[in-house]
């Protein structure tokens, strides 16, 4: 589970906006250590959700944050979306059947021959 003050950290990082309907356009959020968002960027980090570069002039010294793969699937959103592979291998997983996941894609893609044909 994922406190609601992090979930809008991680969002705003992103550019996602609130709900996680925008589609990504930045991964970065800069916070100072007397800032109230600190801690929580530093839980992130301890989670694995969120990567930490110290502070630099481009930054005003302040320490730069950057959204894991794992942070992109914690922020939710409507745009995070899996590559086709891992989907057919879940939906694989899914199945409760004794074919290999090698027959069970031959076996689909036989399918979808084969309604392509009618």
């Amino acid at each position: 589970m994922i406190d609601p003050e992090q979930l809008r950290i991680l969002r705003h990082a992103l550019g996602i906006g609130d709900c996680g309907t925008k589609p990504p356009y930045r991964n970065h959020f800069v916070t100072g250590v007397d800032s109230s968002d600190h801690p929580h960027c530093m839980a992130l980090v301890q989670r694995g959700l969120m990567s930490r570069r110290t502070g630099n002039a481009l930054s005003g010294g302040d320490d730069v944050f950057s959204v894991t793969a794992d942070g992109r699937l914690a922020a939710g959103g409507t745009w995070v979306k899996q590559p086709r592979s891992k989907q057919r291998y879940a939906d694989w997983l899914r199945e409760d059947g004794v074919e290999s996941f090698g027959e069970w894609l031959r076996r689909r893609r036989y399918k979808d021959w084969e309604s392509d044909r009618a």
